[in-house]
């Protein structure tokens, strides 16, 4: 499927991000955003955008950042993430930014929405969710769950699904049954995915190249949890893709 960068702003900074879609197709298809994980856009996200044309939607991998910028380096990852991670007001703003991009692009239909994300993208896509946004659905992938501002009832209008490592250590069952509570209590129809013997960053084939204690790949978790997002689009959107 071809794709190309895609600019867009918010609060005067420029996001660069990019759009996969399958050119053939004339109709109106619904539209994913793909969030990064901590150290910014890079390959992975822009390969999962690839996949979900492949299936037939619109996808965007988006830019939290600014410029499209990626880091393998601790000190500017955290210089980048955490500020979204204490303010989720920033963050929420941010990842709308990226969903209204995606809803005005090409082959897009603005009334059919969903959104996934991996690790730190994982928080954003929860995060979009809980600001009440228009969204279908979204899809965490080994994702942090905790917030600062939990869901309202009656405010949430997306399905949620949370695929969960059991031996992730960034997130700890204290977190897991925290995010289970504010989901129960604010109404959502929402689901929990545990994959036993998976760690965080389940999803990322190159894990062990990125040389942290706790990330690993896991082959059977990465593959289950990519066929569970399948299935709870082809519930929110089937027979359209």
């Amino acid at each position: 499927m071809p794709n190309r960068p895609f600019e867009y702003f918010h609060d005067g900074v420029k996001l660069i991000g990019d759009l996969a879609w399958d050119d053939t197709r004339h109709d109106l298809r619904p539209g994913i955003l793909v969030v990064h994980e901590g150290g910014g856009i890079n390959d992975h996200p822009r390969a999962r955008a690839r996949a979900l044309a492949d299936l037939g939607y619109v996808a965007l991998a988006a830019d939290m950042y600014g410029n499209g910028e990626f880091t393998s380096d601790p000190k500017r990852r955290g210089e980048l993430m955490n500020p979204m991670r204490e303010s989720a007001s920033l963050c929420r703003e941010r990842a709308r930014a990226g969903l209204d991009a995606l809803a005005g692009a090409p082959g897009v239909d603005p009334a059919r929405l969903a959104a996934i994300g991996f690790c730190f993208g994982g928080m954003v896509v929860l995060e979009l969710a809980r600001s009440g946004a228009a969204l279908s659905g979204v899809v965490s992938f080994h994702g942090l769950l905790s917030t600062k501002e939990p869901a309202e009832r009656g405010r949430v209008k997306a399905k949620v699904l949370a695929c969960h490592g059991a031996e992730d250590p960034f997130v700890p069952p204290a977190q897991v049954e925290a995010f289970a509570g504010e989901m129960k209590n604010a109404g959502v129809d929402w689901q929990l995915l545990v994959h036993g013997h998976a760690s965080h960053g389940f999803t990322r084939a190159d894990a062990a190249s990125l040389g942290m204690a706790g990330v690993a790949f896991h082959a059977d978790a990465e593959r289950r949890s990519w066929r569970a997002m399948r299935d709870f689009f082809d519930e929110l959107f089937a027979p359209d893709c």
